[in-house]
């Protein structure tokens, strides 16, 4: 069971030699925090660096393309009416 404070948390650590690169530990306690785990992005804000999770490149497009699909049918529907029919509606379409 995780239980979430109402106050932050700031810990201080060290950053140390990683192979060829430098990196840090974090904390057990932090990572339940903020719920990271596997693969992260990482970005320079100003004199920081924020750690979010990583982001699928098409994620939430589906739902996206429905949303705007709607927004259009609602547009047109607005526009002419629901009921709005065309010349070819009228004469060859069998609908």
């Amino acid at each position: 069971m995780f239980v979430f404070c109402n106050y932050i948390v700031i810990m201080k650590t060290n950053i140390v030699s990683i192979g060829n690169s430098q990196g840090i530990r974090i904390p057990k306690i932090l990572l339940e925090q903020s719920r990271l785990s596997g693969e992260v992005e990482l970005e320079v804000r100003g004199e920081s660096i924020v750690i979010r999770p990583a982001r699928k490149p098409r994620e939430n497009w589906e739902e996206a393309f429905r949303r705007a699909a709607t927004a259009a049918e609602d547009d047109a529907a607005e526009t002419f009416g629901r009921d709005a029919r065309n010349q070819f509606d009228e004469e060859k379409c069998q609908c």
